[in-house]
């Protein structure tokens, strides 16, 4: 869970996790990452959680890989560390919640990347958000090269890949990078208000769109219309799509508890 690189704190139905290396502009850390992917493991197993949130303390979301740790860096050292920084990919891909990153100052580099792999992206008008990998003679890791090209297209990501310069908010909600911008002094309690209303959703459907919807990325046709059938029969048997129906007959509100 967290340590002094990762605050940890449950409001509601919501888990904010707090990359906290404010002074590295939160560079990632062996125990950041670490706490990062025991929070989302307990996540999984306490039904009382129903949404994740990702942010970053002081001025910066993350600023990716620690530069000032990587001259004169062994190979077999990187590789261990991209090796972890994917497992958390994994993890956020895994888990059967949406994970909501909640950017602002800086996503740079391997950063920009853990905001990619989140279910969605909101962030506040003053976030910039770079491909910096370049800058350093260095490719993309966790998993850029895998999602930026499928969210904006293939020339898009590699503009951004090559030039690794930052673009702003405003362009990366256009697009289609960013799902909602907020002034900066709204972002944290707009980023609840949000991750509160969805966590008040149907959390089990939630989490089954979130698998077939990222499985679609590398599947065929066939094979989703297959995944949609076998699940949907599975799915019309849950308290949540009885409840769904009744709320809509009585012309009301549906109290879903993710059963």
């Amino acid at each position: 869970m967290g340590n002094e690189h990762l605050l940890v704190q449950k409001v509601g139905h919501v888990l904010s996790l707090k990359l906290n290396r404010p002074e590295k502009l939160n560079a990632f850390s062996p125990s950041m990452i670490r706490g990062i992917i025991e929070s989302l493991e307990e996540a999984k197993r306490n039904a009382d959680i129903r949404v994740i949130c990702l942010s970053g303390a002081g001025r910066a979301f993350s600023a990716g890989g620690d530069v000032t740790t990587m001259s004169g860096a062994k190979p077999n050292n990187v590789y261990d560390h991209i090796g972890m920084f994917n497992e958390l990919v994994h993890s956020i891909k895994e888990i059967e919640k949406p994970v909501i990153a909640v950017v602002h100052g800086f996503a740079a580099g391997a950063g920009f990347n853990l905001a990619l792999a989140c279910d969605l992206i909101v962030a506040a008008n003053d976030a910039n958000f770079a491909m910096s990998f370049a800058q350093v003679g260095l490719i993309s890791d966790g998993g850029g090269l895998f999602f930026l090209p499928r969210l904006i297209g293939i020339h898009r990501a590699k503009e951004l890949l090559f030039n690794a310069e930052p673009i702003d908010a405003e362009y990366a909600h256009r697009l289609g990078i960013v799902n909602k911008l907020y002034p900066l002094e709204q972002l944290e309690s707009g980023a609840l208000e949000y991750a509160s209303r969805l966590a008040k959703g149907p959390i089990k459907a939630y989490g089954m769109l979130k698998k077939i919807a990222d499985r679609s990325l590398t599947s065929s046709l066939d094979d989703i219309l297959e995944r949609e059938r076998v699940t949907q029969a599975m799915m019309v048997t849950t308290e949540d799509h009885q409840e769904g129906v009744r709320a809509f007959i009585e012309k009301r509100q549906p109290s879903f508890n993710g059963l």
